[in-house]
This record gives structure tokens, sequence and C-alpha cells, in this order.
């Protein structure tokens, strides 16, 4: 099988699959069970679909960095539940999602897949620098825009997005971005500073939508040539736009650094993380159909079995 690496953006995987199935799917005790069942079939199924050799389930070891809310206070602030001075602030999740949290992570690591997170970093980052560095094909799963950053053709590394659900997941391309977008996955960062993205907390530059902010970036090339033009008379941007930009000035200084991928993380190799794909054998495999009948994860783990069996 050609080598082909695919980083899963975890969190978004498990939310979608808590969301996407009925919760009324339990362990015997009451815990749902729905968001484990829902991730394992995702996996089995892209791992299979797009012929993956490789597997990293990215984690958010943080989900919101000291570092990013320091710069851009908004940052995911309207998905804090609990703020924890000098600690990771507590995210909203689910009550019937935070109990499934644990035993996802066991599953994982039952079936041998490599779990990969870094302090002070999200999932996002580990993303962008495994996606970065790989020597092979990269699939990036994630319902997540923020990561069309990595998009990059030369290099074999795609998106596929889930976010119209997993009966319609659109594969993105560099292609797909300056289609859709009118900018490149290299502009993709400064187009969502200027744009905003309500999502991420991200005000963006108040009067500049998407098409004013990609035709910006065409004319421009990248955030920083943009507002070196807009301090120097006959730079060629028009006053309306001058003075947006210059109202949003302390955003757009703070904002870009928030928004870009960090790609240069120390992590594991991908030998050393344990990322090569294999059939579950022995002890492992025991445990886990062990587990298929304790917690009815039924069919979803013979599945996921049944994927990784054919790693011969």
């Amino acid at each position: 099988m050609p080598q082909r690496l695919m980083l899963l953006d975890t969190a978004s995987l498990y939310f979608r699959a808590f969301y996407g199935l009925p919760d009324t799917i339990r362990h015997p005790d009451g815990t749902p069970v729905n968001a484990v069942r829902g991730l394992l079939d995702m996996i089995a199924r892209l791992t299979t679909d797009y012929q993956a050799s490789h597997l990293v389930a990215c984690w958010d070891d943080d989900w919101r960095p000291q570092w990013r809310v320091d710069l851009l206070p908004t940052y995911k602030a309207h998905r804090v539940a609990q703020a924890v001075p000098g600690g990771t602030d507590v995210e909203v999740v689910p009550q019937g999602l935070e109990a499934q949290l644990p035993m996802i992570r066991r599953v994982l690591e039952l079936a041998g897949i490599a779990i990969v997170g870094a302090a002070e970093h999200e999932a996002d980052d580990v993303v962008g620098t495994y996606a970065s560095q790989a020597a092979f094909p990269v699939d990036v799963v994630t319902g997540d825009r923020d990561l069309f950053q990595v998009c990059d053709d030369g290099r074999g590394v795609r998106v596929i997005y889930t976010a119209r659900g997993m009966k319609n997941l659109e594969v993105i391309t560099e292609e797909t971005v300056v289609a859709k977008y009118k900018v490149l996955p290299q502009q993709y960062a400064d187009y969502a500073t200027l744009r905003g993205d309500a999502s991420d907390g991200l005000p963006g530059v108040a009067g500049i939508g998407e098409k004013t902010a990609a035709s910006l970036l065409l004319k421009y090339g990248t955030l920083e040539r943009l507002l070196a033009a807009a301090e120097q008379p006959g730079g060629g941007v028009p006053g309306p736009v001058q003075a947006k930009l210059a109202a949003a000035a302390a955003y757009l200084e703070a904002a870009p650094a928030v928004v870009r991928l960090v790609r240069d993380l120390e992590l594991p190799t991908l030998d050393q993380a344990g990322a090569l794909l294999q059939p579950v054998t022995g002890d492992r495999r025991r445990e886990l159909e062990q587990l298929a009948t304790d917690w009815n994860l039924g069919g979803s783990v013979r599945r996921l079995l049944a994927a990784l069996d054919q790693r011969v």
C-alpha cells in the first residue's frame, strides 16, 4: 500500500459523533457511548476509503492556549465554561460527551492508534506540524476551515472536510480553496483575520467581509503588505478601507499569530508515535472485543478491527 498519512482533528470528530448519534446508545450503567461508537465508525470508514497507511489522532492538550488568549482575549471566550487562572480553562462540553472521553482514549490506545498532543497547543497545531513536515501525502480530517491553511497540491496535502456530515464529505485541495475563497491556502490565515470568525471569537475588521478581504489579498498578497500600503500616501488602498484598518489596528497586530497554525512543534516522529496502522492482535484485541461487549460498542469495534485487519 502506498504511504498516506491521515491526521484527525479528533475533537471535531467526536463532537460530531456525539451530536450525530442518539444518546440513547448507552453502557449498561447508563453512560452514553454514542461518541465512542460514532468516532470508531468514522475512523474505520475514513482509513479504508482514503487508504491511509498511517494515522494520528491529534489531541487538544490545551484547547485554548493562554498565549493565544493573551494576544486576543476574545479567542474562544464564548466556549469557556469555567476560567482557571494559571491553568487551562474548562471548555463547554456536554456532560454526556465528557463522560466518554476516557473510553475514547482507551479504545484508540488498544487499537494501536497514535494519540499526539502538545503542551500549550491545540490539535490544529499538531496537525499543522505533521502536515508541513510529512514526507508523503497527507489527508487532514476536520470540520474546521482554519485547517485549509495546510492544503498544498504540490505536496499532496488536502483536507477531508466533514462540515456537511459523513455522507457529504468534501475533499478540499489548494485548487478548491482558490476557487471557493479566491485566496491561496497560505493566505487563508490573513483572510480569516480580516473577515473574522465568530466560531473562534475573531471579530474581524468591521466593514470588511469575505469579498473585500479576498480582493485586498489578491492585490497585496499578505496582510502585512496591505497594512504597509495603507500607511503610505499613494499606496493604493481606498480611503474607507484605510479607515477600517486603522480602527482595527490593535486587533490586526495581535490576531495573525492567533489564527496561523504552529508548524514547528517538537513532536514524536510517526515511527515514535506508532502511527503505522496494523492489525490488532493478542491481548489488546481480546480486551477490545471484551469492551465491545461490556460497553455496548458492538459493531463499531468490529468494523474498526476489520479495517485494521486490511493493513497487512
